[in-house]
């Protein structure tokens, strides 16, 4: 039962990789004809043709009044208008919502911004203003509800990605809440959830799909320490959603308490808190920027401080490569996007700490999207959630 479940489950998989890869083309080819479509990602004509039947029954792609030049039979070309099929993209945080309005490009073509009230974080009460957001920005784009194929929203914790529930969450003091739920509710559209980081990676990850680049890794370091790994373009879970916890990897186990319980892990030297609790010994200190100011005016142990959350961000890097062995790693986070040196300091540690065999076989790069990303990856993962569902009801 296993291999045949494992057998239908690849095909599936495949399916959809080569959905997204079609798509892609009509995307960056646009008009294009089945048959060119087959020879630049050498697939059969057949195989090409059944996937854009799909995407034409889908609503993804469609048949234009132009047909293909040169000698022999004409063929009817495909077409894509990328603002006319446009995702939702959330990113919830315990201080802010951010709605994004986003083409097929990847392209955030309208946006808004809400900052939460300590007292106004109840799930409820943040679903209503998604909801009003939403609504708000396509009134004042003057953008069809029928465009939209999706609402996709990131937040930190624990997702439950099948029922759309927040397990927990630290950040949102959230546990057990139907969110996903609560938005559709106040909206007539498909809502998506997912945590934070993972959503950002898929949104940092190529949108290229014949890049060659399989495996992107994302760590973010800030406030707090995350992961997560996106690969062939679907994001990598574990077993229960919470692959990444990156944080909660043990460093040294006679280090410092975290408030996991455990010692020494990773989070308890380069988070912006480990930082500042290290500063405050030496002098009071109140942010990182401030830390900063301390090390440019010359204090050495301000330096120090930093550059050992440097060394351990660098060691972190080694232990992602030899875990994973991914094409690109994305640095991102606070600490990172608010600190350029850092970036460098970083990737010049780096290059002692990464074993031989793997000295050259990825990149190391900075966020593309910013404050973006997590807008970008939530509305490709309404995409991707299309496409599945498309395929259920076929």
């Amino acid at each position: 039962m296993l291999s045949i479940y494992s057998e239908k489950h690849d095909q599936e998989f495949i399916k959809k990789k080569n959905q997204l890869l079609i798509l892609d083309m009509v995307r960056k080819h646009r008009p294009v004809s089945r048959a060119e479509i087959a020879k630049l990602i050498r697939m059969s004509p057949t195989s090409v043709g059944r996937i854009v039947s799909d995407l034409i029954e889908i609503g993804l792609v469609k048949e234009t009044n132009q047909f293909s030049s040169g000698v022999g039979r004409k063929a009817t070309m495909l077409d894509i208008d990328v603002q006319q099929i446009l995702s939702v993209g959330v990113e919830v945080d315990r201080s802010v919502i951010q709605v994004g309005l986003v083409d097929l490009d990847g392209r955030v073509v309208a946006e808004q911004h809400h900052v939460i009230e300590r007292t106004a974080g109840q799930p409820g009460i943040v679903a209503e203003k998604i909801a009003s957001m939403i609504i708000g920005l396509a009134d004042t784009q003057g953008i069809a509800a029928s465009k939209f194929i999706g609402v996709g929203i990131g937040t930190p914790g624990i997702m439950d990605t099948i029922t759309g529930n927040v397990v927990f969450s630290a950040q949102m003091g959230w546990t057990n809440e139907p969110f996903a739920k609560m938005v559709e509710t106040k909206i007539n559209l498909p809502v998506v959830l997912d945590n934070d980081l993972k959503v950002k990676a898929l949104g940092e990850s190529s949108i290229d799909a014949m890049s060659n680049k399989e495996i992107t890794a994302l760590i973010s370091i800030g406030s707090g320490v995350g992961s997560a790994l996106v690969m062939d373009g679907k994001i990598y879970r574990g077993a229960n959603n919470i692959a990444g916890e990156i944080g909660h990897s043990t460093i040294d186990p006679n280090g410092k308490l975290c408030e996991c319980g455990k010692r020494g892990c990773l989070q308890t030297y380069i988070t912006d808190l480990a930082m500042l609790q290290e500063a405050n010994q030496i002098k009071p200190v109140s942010s990182v920027n401030e830390l900063f100011a301390l090390m440019r005016a010359g204090e050495a142990w301000a330096h120090n401080i930093i550059d050992r959350a440097c060394t351990y961000i660098a060691v972190t890097i080694n232990n992602v490569v030899c875990t994973y062995n991914p094409d690109t790693i994305i640095l991102t986070g606070d600490f990172i996007e608010n600190h350029p040196e850092v970036f460098e300091t970083v990737r010049s540690k780096s290059k002692a700490f990464i074993w031989e065999p793997f000295i050259g076989t990825f990149e190391l790069i900075r966020s593309k999207h910013g404050e973006k990303s997590v807008m970008v990856g939530a509305a490709k993962l309404v995409l991707q959630q299309r496409l599945d569902r498309g395929l259920q009801h076929k």
